[in-house]
């Protein structure tokens, strides 16, 4: 099974470093972030939860939820954290589903054969208070996350959901957004009283309106 953007998350019920997760009635009204690893005591792993567990402030902020996932059992998660903690200088604040059968793995198509058939890949899920998925990213085992630009992603969205604005590209909190094609030039002051600027009639740009 593969998941689109769009699709309703699936539920499922799973172990976890902090108990039973049943995964709708967690998420709630919250945004979340779901991310797979290959598997505990890995290198690039390790580093990932520490900088999420430091993170955790700044997904708090912004009502987002965040939850791991490996394919080792509770008992390797609970020892793996120690090893997180000690080495990244921090304290793990958030579960780590443990899916050794791979349920919930496959659900998600965290699994992918031409990687390996035996670990998760590097994935991340970020889903909205309506359940749906927003946002999918699989990276190389190799390669380590950027949770600041998963923050960053998480702003786009929670902007784009609320206003007729997209976010351009290298967008950051704060600067200046594009007016979505379907608001006509002359309903942009109605709508965006802070101004805008017309740089093409389909390039329209706003100062970002929540601020």
């Amino acid at each position: 099974m593969s998941i689109r953007l769009g699709d309703i998350a699936p539920d499922f019920v799973a172990e976890s470093s902090e108990g039973q997760i049943k995964f709708h009635q967690w998420l709630g009204d919250s945004w979340a972030v779901l991310f797979s690893h290959p598997a505990d005591f890995t290198p690039v792993c390790t580093t990932e939860l520490g900088s999420v567990a430091k993170f955790k402030p700044e997904f708090d902020k912004r009502n987002v939820k965040v939850i791991a996932l490996s394919v080792d059992p509770v008992e390797s998660h609970l020892q793996w954290i120690k090893d997180i903690n000690e080495t990244q200088n921090t304290v793990v604040n958030y579960p780590i589903i443990a899916d050794p059968t791979f349920e919930v793995s496959k659900l998600y198509d965290f699994v992918h054969p031409n990687a390996s058939d035996k670990f998760t890949v590097r994935s991340v899920v970020i889903i909205g208070p309506d359940k749906k998925v927003k946002l999918l990213i699989t990276y190389p085992a190799s390669t380590g996350r950027n949770f600041t630009e998963i923050l960053r992603v998480i702003d786009s969205l929670q902007l784009t959901a609320n206003y007729s604005v997209a976010t351009p590209a290298n967008w950051k909190n704060g600067e200046d957004v594009v007016v979505i094609p379907a608001i006509k030039t002359e309903d942009i002051p109605a709508k965006f009283p802070k101004g805008f600027t017309e740089i093409k009639p389909y390039l329209r740009t706003t100062p970002q309106p929540n601020l």
